[in-house]
């Protein structure tokens, strides 16, 4: 597999379906299936389908598809023909719709027919009205591979709307609000940030950082042919991207299962034969809670390992996925940045998997106090990291300089620490503090502690505005199934009999029959203090 991470994807497609030509590509909760050499070849149709309604290359082209078969055939339809493409949440709306594809100069929007209720094609036309942009191409979830193709013919032609402005590239390969990117930079993907405190930024990358992760991480899973690998979070996420590589470069096949309702996800991977599940702390403990339900017998009989990350996972749930799976959890650290830069891998020792990753196969990681100088093993500060896989840069240039050092460090906003053997323990970010008369704590330590409480299943603790504090602590959880969430007393005490400092324990208690989560499954701390404070 030398070299291979270095192929551009549709080089990489070809390449694939050359070597094992009628192995699994991927297959669906529908059964549909696809191989290797039938993708490669519905990636050249619908790519010549494309471009006969005037995609070329260098065009930003946005698609906000579900996790469906149709995703993947489109991004490698659009590599092909080397178009810049900006994968969308389909749970985004106008707003952020329109502010990205402002930001990216995109000249066309992809998106699904009528979906969870929601006619996409109304809303995408409204857009594109307001935008400019032609008539948007409607991807409708077809049972063959035929009708697929006949669907994404019938979209429009260019001709039937004035064709967006395009100025010329920056001879960096950026662009601004009303550039776009042209074909002979390496940008091939702009991948927009959640925007948990702003708007979203665009972030640059090209097939081979998004590659760079792929290979690296399949070392440290010991990916083959015969995995299986569950695809259960939005594929227009970086991780979307990056499984898609990784799948193509050791020939295993993708799981894809459009929105994730744990029992019908769950007896999906299992009739598939899911050998890897990501993909980060809601999903591992939906599949926890799924095999305690169903009790001895083992409900996923391939099953190796839970990988992923994302989010910061809870302290107990190791120990409980070994228990109640009898497989590892292998989890790691990145961001849209700089996917995947530190991970464990499936032979890791138990010590091991505790921590948050170590650095993979040429990259680096760095701890750094507010003066930038290097902090020693054990202590804590921001986690700047760089590699290959490092992006190449923010979509707004101006975004670059608080992020990226002369030297090529990527400063990531987090906290957290290098132990002696080089393994990453996140313990926060810089921003996620709750300040307390002039005192910072981390939420992420409170919610360490609420982990341990037998009653409690999930947490999140976060600032509220209080008057004589500045902010107080709020802890919100998810009482265990079977019992009665605990009263703020009951928490206190459990604080008090963990070590927790007195300055750190909630002042506050909310309890709720589930925390709000985006698409990938981080808690939107944004939501629960709109919603409390």
């Amino acid at each position: 597999m030398s070299g291979v991470d270095r192929l551009r994807l549709p080089d990489l497609i070809a390449w694939r379906a050359e070597a094992t030509p009628d192995a699994l590509f991927a297959v669906d909760e529908l059964d549909r299936a696809l191989s290797f050499s039938t993708y490669h070849a519905l990636c050249g149709e619908v790519a010549e389908a494309f471009a006969a309604q005037g995609v070329v290359a260098g065009d930003a082209v946005a698609w906000m598809l579900p996790t469906w078969l149709e995703a993947y055939v489109v991004a490698g339809a659009l590599a092909r023909i080397g178009a810049v493409q900006v994968p969308l949440v389909p749970i985004l709306r106008e707003r952020e719709v329109e502010f990205i594809l402002r930001r990216a100069g995109a000249v066309r929007l992809i998106v699904p027919g009528a979906w969870r209720a929601f006619d996409y094609p109304a809303f995408a036309r409204g857009i594109c009205e307001r935008t400019g942009l032609v008539s948007p191409t409607i991807v409708e979830r077809a049972p063959t591979a035929s009708a697929l193709l006949a669907s994404l013919r019938r979209a429009p032609r260019a001709e039937t709307a004035s064709p967006p402005t395009r100025p010329a590239p920056r001879p960096d390969g950026g662009c601004d609000r009303d550039e776009r990117i042209d074909d002979d930079v390496p940008c091939r993907w702009i991948f927009f940030t959640s925007g948990t405190t702003a708007d979203p930024k665009g972030v640059r990358h090209a097939d081979r950082t998004v590659a760079a992760a792929a290979r690296r991480l399949n070392d440290r899973f010991a990916m083959t042919p015969a995995d299986r690998n569950a695809l259960v979070f939005p594929v227009t996420h970086i991780g979307g991207i990056s499984w898609l590589m990784g799948g193509l470069m050791a020939g295993y096949a993708q799981i894809l299962v459009e929105r994730f309702e744990p029992d019908e996800a769950c007896a999906v991977l299992a009739r598939h034969g899911v050998t890897i599940a990501g993909s980060g702390p809601a999903f591992w403990m939906a599949y926890v809670a799924a095999q305690q339900r169903r009790g001895g017998t083992r409900l996923f009989a391939r099953l190796r390992a839970l990988v992923g990350g994302g989010a910061a996972k809870p302290p107990t749930l190791e120990a409980q996925v070994r228990a109640v799976l009898g497989v590892p959890l292998v989890t790691g650290y990145g961001s849209t940045e700089c996917p995947g830069v530190a991970h464990n891998g499936v032979a890791d020792d138990a010590e091991t998997l505790r921590s948050d990753g170590h650095a993979l196969a040429d990259a680096e990681l760095r701890i750094v106090g507010p003066d930038g100088a290097a902090r020693g093993p054990g202590e804590e500060g921001e986690i700047v990291a760089r590699g290959p896989m490092r992006f190449l840069g923010y979509l707004d240039p101006r975004d670059d300089a608080a992020a990226l050092d002369a030297a090529g460090w990527f400063h990531t906003g987090d906290l957290g620490a290098l132990d002696a053997r080089g393994r990453l323990h996140v313990t926060g970010r810089l921003k996620d503090i709750i300040i307390r008369k002039g005192e910072n704590i981390s939420a992420k330590e409170v919610e360490d502690v609420l982990f341990y409480h037998p009653a409690i299943v999930d947490v999140a603790a976060i600032a509220l505005p209080d008057r004589e504090r500045g902010e107080l602590c709020c802890a919100v959880v998810v009482a265990a199934a079977g019992s009665a969430a605990p009263d703020l007393e009951a928490i206190r005490a459990h604080c008090v009999a963990r070590g927790l400092a007195r300055q750190k324990i909630p002042e506050r208690l909310e309890v709720v029959d589930r925390l709000p989560r985006n698409a990938v499954g981080k808690v939107m701390k944004r939501e629960l203090v709109t919603r409390y404070g």
